[in-house]
């Protein structure tokens, strides 16, 4: 089993251009491979009342772990990138991780 992840990280933003930010994504993903900082989770959500609204919730077994990606030199052009993808800037909101339940 797992180890709990111990801070998330929430990215919400707006884009038409989809697809191209989950290529933008999967790129990302593949430069993380091996990284000891990197993430150990994402989930992607769309607002299904809001066309276009997305929200990245990201993982990672510490605060610490989070800001030494944040800092990484590929995850500042990743957010480059990205943001050029939006029709709005990104938001990101850090959070520790109080309680997480796996139900059923």
């Amino acid at each position: 089993m797992d180890a709990p992840t111990k801070f998330m990280q929430i990215i919400e933003f707006q884009t038409d251009r989809i697809d191209e930010m989950r290529a933008l994504s999967e790129d990302m993903e593949q430069g993380l491979a091996g990284r000891e900082d990197g993430p150990t989770h994402r989930i992607v959500l769309q607002d299904r009342n809001q066309p276009g609204r997305y929200l990245v919730l990201i993982g990672f077994d510490s605060y610490e772990e989070a800001m030494r990606n944040s800092d990484h030199p590929d995850t500042s052009k990743f957010a480059e990138q990205m943001a050029a993808l939006c029709t709005r800037p990104p938001s990101f909101t850090d959070c520790d991780v109080v309680e997480s339940t796996e139900l059923g």
